[in-house]
C-alpha cells in the first residue's frame, strides 16, 4: 500500500513538473522567434527568410528574428542550431548545401538527419551562369572555348565549398573538359561583387540575387542550371538547351528546427509556412523585390512552395542538391 502510494505521489509530481512545458507548447509562441541563416544578407538564403519571417511572424502574432551566420557553406549556423533548445524558438533556414556538406566533410560535429526536425520545404531556386559583358562572351559555348584558351586561369565564384553554385562550377568543368578555379565566397552578394568588379570571371548564381545586374545591363545571363527555364528569366536557356544535358542544380530551402521539438509546434510552424508561402502579402514583396510585371512567386524562381514535414522527403531528405 505505501509502495502504492509512493508511486502514485511520483506519478502525480511527474505530471505536475511536465503542466508548465505542456501549457508552454499550447500559447506558443509567446516570444520572438530567432530565424537562422547560414549565408550573408542579401542573399537568396537571406532573401528567403526575410520574405518568409515577415508574414509568418503576422501569421503566429510573434516577431521572426533574422540572425545571419555564414561560414562553411552554411554549417556554423547548422551547428548552432543543432545546439539550441528544442522549444520551437531557434529555427534554421536550411539548403541544399548543408546536406551536401554533411555528404563530403565526416567530420562535421552534427547530423542532418539526427539532429534536426523537418519542418517544411519553402521553395526552390534556379541558379544560372553569369559573366561581365567585358569578357565578350555570348553562350555557355564561347565560355568553354575561353576556359580551353586558358587553362587554369579562368576564375570561378561560389557561394561557398558544397553549395549549388560551387558543384554547378565543377560539374562544367567536368563536362566540358576544362579547367576552372573555384573562389568560395560566404555569399552571393560577396561574389557578384568581385565578378562585377572583374577579379572574377563566372559564377554559377542564385536568380534571385543576381537579375538586378543581368537587367540593368552589367551582368550577363548565359544560361539556367535547371531542368527548365526559370519563371525569372523565360528567355534564358537551360544548360540542356545549350548543350550540356541533365545539369540540375536548382538549390532548395527548407524550415528546420532542433531536433526533439514537440510536435505540435512542428505542425502549427508547417501550417504557417504553407499559408505564408500562398499569401497575398509575400506574392506582392516578391514583386516588389522584381519587376513588377513579374509573377509573384515565380519572380524569385520559387516552386514547391510550403510542403510539410510529412512531404520533405526523397531528394530534400536525402541531399538533392
Amino acid at each position: 500500500m505505501r509502495a502504492a502510494k509512493r508511486l502514485g505521489l511520483a506519478v502525480a509530481c511527474l505530471l505536475l513538473a511536465s503542466l508548465p512545458a505542456a501549457l508552454a507548447q499550447s500559447d506558443y509562441p509567446n516570444r520572438p522567434i530567432r530565424l537562422i541563416v547560414g549565408f550573408i544578407p542579401g542573399s537568396a538564403a537571406d532573401i528567403t527568410a526575410r520574405v518568409l519571417g515577415q508574414r509568418m511572424g503576422q501569421i503566429l502574432g510573434q516577431q521572426f528574428v533574422i540572425e545571419a551566420k555564414p561560414g562553411a557553406g552554411s554549417s556554423l549556423a547548422a551547428e548552432f542550431v543543432a545546439r539550441a533548445a528544442n522549444d520551437g524558438y531557434t529555427l534554421f533556414i536550411a539548403s541544399s548545401a548543408n546536406i551536401t556538406n554533411a555528404a563530403i566533410n565526416p567530420n562535421l560535429s552534427f547530423d542532418m538527419i539526427k539532429d534536426f526536425t523537418p519542418i517544411a520545404l519553402i521553395n526552390t531556386a534556379a541558379v544560372i551562369l553569369v559573366v561581365p559583358p567585358s569578357t565578350g562572351v555570348k553562350n555557355v559555348e564561347e565560355l568553354i572555348a575561353l576556359a580551353k584558351s586558358k587553362p587554369g586561369e579562368i576564375l570561378y565564384a561560389s557561394t561557398g565549398v558544397g553549395t549549388a553554385p560551387h558543384l554547378s562550377g565543377e560539374l562544367l568543368s567536368m563536362r566540358a573538359g576544362i579547367k576552372l578555379v573555384h573562389v568560395p565566397y560566404q555569399g552571393s552578394p560577396q561574389a557578384a561583387t568581385d565578378l562585377l568588379a572583374g577579379r572574377v570571371t563566372m559564377m554559377f548564381s542564385p536568380a534571385s540575387a543576381v537579375i538586378s545586374q543581368v537587367e540593368a545591363g552589367s551582368l550577363r545571363a548565359l544560361a539556367s542550371a535547371a531542368s527548365k527555364r526559370p519563371g525569372i528569366l523565360p528567355n534564358l536557356p537551360t544548360m540542356a538547351e545549350a548543350g550540356m544535358p541533365d545539369f540540375d542544380t536548382s538549390i532548395w530551402f527548407g524550415l528546420m528546427a532542433p531536433a526533439g521539438t514537440p510536435r505540435d509546434i512542428v505542425d502549427k510552424l508547417a501550417r504557417a509556412v504553407r499559408e505564408a508561402v500562398a499569401s497575398n502579402e509575400v506574392q506582392r514583396r516578391s514583386r516588389r523585390i522584381r519587376p513588377p510585371h513579374r509573377d509573384g512567386a515565380q519572380a524569385l524562381g520559387w516552386g514547391c512552395p510550403g510542403r510539410g514535414p510529412e512531404e520533405v522527403t526523397g531528394d530534400e531528405a536525402h541531399g538533392g542538391d
